[in-house]
């Protein structure tokens, strides 16, 4: 992860998350990723067409813990500076992503709201930091 993020958002591991409390989850994936699985009630804002009204619409508060991820922790670090550009100020990227919120044994959920352990891989390189689940690549 060092290597590929700058950390000019603040990491928040998954064991950590249970210490906050109030949690808003920001999926920072793409809409066949977060169809596949997410993190329950998590808002979908995407990367490629990532659009700022779609979280100042929903999450008003400012102040608000705000915990963005993606993959492994790549996009949403990228996302998370805009978030801290548009002023919100308690924003997390969550170290290792969705990948590492599986590996650590959390439930995801489908589009549908079922808990499933499909998770999408995103793509071959990617899929060695997923170790449990069932690897997804296209939907």
């Amino acid at each position: 992860m060092k290597k590929l993020n700058q950390e000019t958002v603040p990491y928040i591991k998954v064991d950590e998350l249970k210490y906050k409390k109030n949690l808003v989850f920001l999926d920072a994936r793409e809409p066949k990723e977060f169809n596949v699985s997410h993190i329950k009630n998590a808002i979908p804002v995407g990367f490629d067409h990532f659009k700022s009204n779609t979280v100042t619409s929903t999450v008003k508060d400012k102040s608000a813990t705000i915990i963005v991820y993606c993959s492994i922790g790549v996009r949403s670090e990228k996302i998370g500076e805009k978030l801290l550009k548009m002023g919100y100020k308690n924003v997390y990227n969550l170290y290792g992503g969705i990948f590492e919120y599986k590996n650590s044994g959390r439930k995801v959920v489908n589009n549908q709201n079922k808990v499933t352990d499909s998770i999408h891989a995103y793509n071959k390189a990617w899929s060695i930091y997923l170790t449990k689940g069932i690897k997804v690549y296209e939907n």
